[in-house]
């Protein structure tokens, strides 16, 4: 018998419905499923309110970890074949339970020198939170053996006014009735059942070295050049805003809540404005950078770590 482990944490339940119609092909009479949601001590509501969106910004970007409840005795007693690690990127980071999780014990008597396949499901910038992902997994002595990155598709900044909709009103719908709907569309989700099936072969045979590639077969991650860029210089920028506001306290402190409203102000001019100019200078350097985008796909599609 084969024991899987399916850890996750989502808010809106959009990657348990994922991490389900994967199970579909994933089962079966050899194989025992066993799910851990990742729970903190303090828990995040959802829908949002603003301030609290924003409040969560600083320590989730610096992975400042978080108490979490402690996983149940017969998640922790078990050793696992494999497990599937489901997330959802807060602020260009894996959130802050993932991250909480993946720097506790728990996370290293369960993934240590065990195959892990991440999943991710958000917005559209994925790229840095999983090398952030891929490095706190290497540290737990888990074994990568697969990544699949589910998206919102359509272009940008319609994302940005749909997601925003949906996470501060709690309705994934189609705002005015015009605009697409926000996340990962039903189609995908429903479609992702397929992915279960490759790893359910590698999980029978023992053998995960092909895994990435038979998930690339079956479109399991797109890479994006463009938001390449965007996700590597709002990184920089996030560390930025992230280092100078977690020196003003915790949550409360008035000093704090200044450059909360700051980083809040910023944020919607680094979309709305520096964003575009990054999308024009990517343009520019089109031709030139053909060769680093070629590289840059092929590493960001792979579980591969560069130290």
């Amino acid at each position: 018998m084969k024991e899987v482990l399916i850890v996750y944490y989502s808010q809106t339940g959009q990657l348990l419905d994922i991490l389900k119609n994967i199970e579909t092909t994933l089962k079966g009479e050899e194989i025992n499923i066993s799910y851990y949601k990742i729970t903190p001590s303090q828990e995040y509501g959802f829908p949002w309110k603003a301030e609290d969106f924003y409040e969560v910004f600083p320590e989730s970007f610096l992975q400042v970890p978080q108490e979490l409840e402690r996983p149940p005795e017969e998640i922790l007693s078990k050793k696992y074949d494999l497990v599937i690690l489901g997330y959802q990127v807060w602020f260009l980071t894996p959130s802050r339970p993932i991250s909480s999780f993946l720097n506790s014990e728990s996370a290293k008597k369960l993934l240590n020198n065990t195959p892990v396949v991440t999943l991710v499901a958000c917005r559209n910038m994925w790229i840095q939170a999983q090398e952030k992902v891929k490095r706190l997994l290497k540290e737990t002595g888990a074994q990568l053996t697969g990544h699949i990155a589910m998206v919102d598709r359509h272009i940008n900044h319609i994302s940005v006014i749909t997601i925003q909709h949906w996470m501060m009103k709690g309705k994934k719908d189609r705002l005015f009735g015009i605009f697409p709907k926000p996340g990962v569309s039903d189609e995908e989700i429903e479609g992702a059942s397929k992915f279960g099936t490759p790893i359910k072969k590698a999980l029978l045979s023992g053998k995960f070295n092909e895994l990435q590639n038979q998930l690339l077969a079956l479109d399991a991650v797109k890479v994006n050049p463009y938001l390449v860029r965007t996700d590597e210089r709002g990184n920089v920028l996030f560390s930025k805003w992230a280092n100078q506001i977690i020196k003003k306290g915790k949550a409360g402190n008035p000093k704090r809540t200044k450059w909360i409203g700051l980083f809040k102000y910023y944020l919607l001019f680094a979309i709305w404005v520096i964003a575009p100019i990054v999308f024009i200078v990517f343009l520019l350097t089109y031709l030139p950078m053909t060769a680093k985008r070629r590289r840059e796909r092929k590493y960001y599609s792979s579980v591969a770590l560069n130290e």
